[in-house]
């Protein structure tokens, strides 16, 4: 098993991610090969939080011009963990 500090990159803040406060829910940045039960295992170990549900989103790295060059940027994997009633990860918490 990989450390928890393996899986989760960092807590994302936002815009999207200050919505999901309102419902209990957190967005994630998690490594591109993590699955559902790691995420969960992770943020449970890290935050110390009961976990109720994991959804995770891929996003591809949209195409950039660097001057006469383009570039692409990364893809990524989020997560969205929706915590038990009552819950809530701080702001000052996260890798």
């Amino acid at each position: 098993m990989r450390p928890p500090t393996d899986v989760i990159k960092q807590v994302l803040q936002t815009e999207k991610g200050a919505r999901l406060l309102a419902h209990g829910q957190y967005l994630v940045d998690v490594a591109p090969d993590a699955n559902k039960v790691e995420i969960r295992q992770a943020v449970e170990g890290l935050f110390k939080v009961k976990v109720l549900k994991v959804n995770t989103l891929l996003t591809h790295g949209k195409w950039r011009r660097l001057q006469a060059r383009w570039g692409r940027r990364p893809d990524r994997k989020k997560a969205i963990v929706t915590l038990a009633k009552g819950q809530k990860i701080e702001a000052g918490s996260n890798t």
